[in-house]
């Protein structure tokens, strides 16, 4: 049983993880265990019951609720807050009730005397050695009450005071920074208030006391499934307390809590490992890709004509990139930006979602029956939640953008959103979409959002205007959840720029993640390591392309096939040598596609920590295969071979790494060291064979 439940104490254990919490004498809800798990329900440690130290820090700043709000002397960072109608701004919760419904543990918690219920809803997710934890928030009054702040978990860790703070940072082409730096006392805080999951943060977090790394040490792991603004405030209080808040971002947010009405968190999602970064990242790798769409799908090859076409679209020079791109055994034939009514430049057609009379004027079926007769499935472009002032839609519907009465529409990229929290636009989008794909052959889409938000105004709107932050993104899930229902057989990739739509909540949905529009091998080698601490290989689309020219096409290929692999240089100019070479890598990428896409992960040379070497390596789940990638950048001679330790092998039985004579057992392979001699920009490729 993976809940173990009284009237005053619970665990909630999974494979190999555990973590319980309890009435302390108070009747306080407090935290009193994550970690491994133990040999007796029995054996993890009773509720604390604080003392006052002074009449400065009272018990309520010492006890570590499960979910606590403003009440009382606490001065720490509150999971929810609440303005009542009366302006009362603090909830006071009394733990009532629990129960166990479909799998999970729901704990009631009510207000002493306004009708406030809360509900934190905890469920194990056993074999994958993780635990969702979420609030729902009931006004069960006649009044409404205005919510704040409202995360989806409040995450303690065991005490102490020296964790460090591993998350990932960046920018636009500069995406998923891996950064580990000391929490300080105080409260660190990682977020995004740009309507997306944003370039510059992603909502994962993982702690460890200084001294984990790859293969070993603690560390505790989470990350919010939301595609929206969310927030992590990082907290160390004066009393070696140490926290992790995460939910949607507060910044700007408010929400009227009507009547008989309840509000539901995001998901936050927690595991703890002693096998350090790696088994953390192994762990959220191998549950992302249950909650896939199409599961363990394998990605098919594809070609992008968008660098060698830009908006100059049309059926011939479509036609004439497919046929290379069969020649060299692509897959999958997708036309992006420029095939839909008015699109010759950035400036006009977002929004009608229609093929260009001009460009297309049997609309696209000639072409997808050209790319379907070449043996390839063919995907296309598009950007629903954006429209372009020059435009039918936007000139039938000025009112449908996010926007203030009297005040400037912003434009970027000569765009405005589209308020995805409308009906009418989620009705309009589902309607036009579904009839591109009900009308087309089409297998593939790239689903973009090319810009932040400005005015975040929804003036049509009669209730709390700050809502609109949640609401546009359960318009977005709508949007793409009904189309996913209509046409179940299509693969979705979310696109944001590159990597700002980055989370667990858009990849129930999306397949796919475009990890970032820098493609340049070199600069991916740093941002796909980043990206794999959270996601796995199958959903990390990488191309190649022509940004880094003087690079060999050999070490592009190989860059790009640590993921999904695509290509997106223009290929007629290739040569016969470049085509060949990338030809007979697509090849035996196609051998590996399921090791790699399927298989664990492990990162065995990180070039984030420098160095100018990366290594990575994939294994099946039966350790029966495996593939080594291995690359060095720019680095001044004389250097020493790089040296490498595989990982995730049967120590017992024996195995052959192409390159190297003779078979040895698991165990020798990765206890002793195995060098690599390579010169700058050159990459090697080695398949790992079990044979006895």
């Amino acid at each position: 049983m993976p809940i173990h439940a009284t009237n005053t104490s619970w665990v909630i254990e999974t494979a190999n993880t555990a973590y319980a919490f309890g009435l302390n004498e108070a009747g306080c809800l407090v935290h009193r265990y994550w970690g491994a798990r133990l040999p007796s329900v029995n054996d993890y440690p009773p509720p604390a019951n604080p003392a006052a130290w002074s009449s400065f820090n009272r018990p309520a700043q010492l006890t570590r609720e499960e979910y606590p709000t403003n009440n009382d002397q606490k001065f720490i960072e509150p999971a929810l807050t609440v303005v009542f109608a009366d302006g009362v701004r603090v909830a006071e919760l009394q733990y009532t009730n629990y129960a166990i419904q479909n799998d999970a543990l729901h704990i009631e918690l009510q207000d002493t005397y306004y009708p406030l219920r809360v509900t934190l809803v905890y469920r194990p997710l056993v074999g994958y050695d993780l635990i969702e934890r979420s609030a729902i928030i009931q006004n069960t009054g006649q009044e409404s009450i205005a919510i704040e702040r409202v995360f989806s978990a409040q995450w303690h860790l065991p005490y102490g005071d020296d964790y460090r703070f591993n998350h990932l940072t960046g920018r636009w082409l500069d995406e998923f920074h891996i950064r580990r730096e000391k929490l300080a006392r105080g409260v660190t805080v990682t977020e995004s208030r740009r309507l997306h999951t944003s370039h510059n943060h992603n909502p994962y977090f993982a702690l460890d006391r200084g001294s984990a790394d790859e293969d070993q040490g603690e560390v505790w792991f989470g990350t919010l499934a939301w595609s929206g603004n969310w927030k992590i405030a990082a907290e160390v209080t004066d009393w070696a307390s140490t926290r992790i808040n995460i939910g949607v971002n507060d910044w700007d947010f408010g929400w009227e809590l009507k009547p008989d009405t309840r509000f539901t968190t995001p998901i936050s999602f927690g595991g703890y490992t002693a096998q350090g970064f790696g088994a953390a990242s192994r762990t959220l790798h191998t549950y992302i890709r249950s909650i896939l769409p199409h599961g363990d799908t394998l990605h098919k090859v594809l070609y992008n004509s968008w660098e060698a076409t830009f908006f100059n679209v049309d059926v011939e020079s479509q036609k004439r990139y497919a046929e290379i791109a069969r020649d060299l055994g692509v897959e999958l034939f997708v036309v992006d930006d420029g095939w839909f009514q008015g699109r010759d430049l950035d400036n006009a057609g977002l929004g009608d979602w229609w093929p260009d009379a001009k460009k297309f004027p049997d609309g696209l079926k000639p072409l997808i029956e050209h790319v379907n007769g070449l043996g390839m499935d063919f995907g296309i472009w598009v950007e629903p939640e954006m429209v372009n002032p020059d435009s039918d839609l936007y000139r039938a519907h000025p009112d449908w953008v996010i926007h203030f009465p009297n005040r400037t529409r912003t434009e970027n990229r000569s765009q405005l959103i589209l308020n995805m929290a409308r009906q009418d636009v989620q009705d309009y989008l589902i309607e036009h979409l579904d009839k591109l794909l009900t009308e087309n052959n089409i297998t593939f889409i790239k689903w973009d959002m090319n810009r932040t938000v400005s005015e975040p105004g929804w003036p049509a709107y009669e209730g709390e205007q700050r809502e609109i932050w949640v609401r546009y993104v359960e318009g977005l899930y709508n949007v793409w959840g009904t189309l996913r229902q209509r046409h179940p057989n299509v693969i979705w990739q979310s696109c944001s720029g590159g990597g700002a739509r980055a989370d667990m909540g858009i990849l129930r949905y999306a397949d796919q993640i475009w990890t970032s529009d820098n493609t340049g091998g070199t600069a991916r080698l740093a941002i796909q390591e980043g990206f794999s601490q959270v996601f796995p290989a199958n959903t990390m689309e990488a191309w190649v392309t022509d940004t880094e020219p003087n690079l060999p096409v050999t070490f592009r290929m190989h860059v790009s096939m640590c993921g999904s692999l695509g290509i997106g240089a223009n290929l007629t100019h290739w040569n016969a040598d470049e085509r060949a070479e990338a030809a007979k890598w697509i090849a035996v990428y196609k051998e590996i596609r399921p090791i790699v896409q399927l298989g664990n992960q492990y990162r065995l040379q990180s070039v984030q920590a420098g160095g100018g070497f990366s290594a990575v390596q994939y294994m099946s789940k039966d350790r029966g295969e495996g593939v080594l990638f291995a690359f060095r950048t720019h680095i001044p001679d004389p250097i020493n071979p790089l040296s490498l330790r595989l990982r995730g092998l049967d120590p017992l039985s024996q195995y052959t790494v192409e390159g190297f004579e003779g078979s040895r057992s698991g165990a020798a392979w990765m206890q002793t060291d195995s060098l690599f001699t390579l010169k700058n920009f050159e990459s090697t490729v080695r398949r790992i064979r079990q044979v006895g």
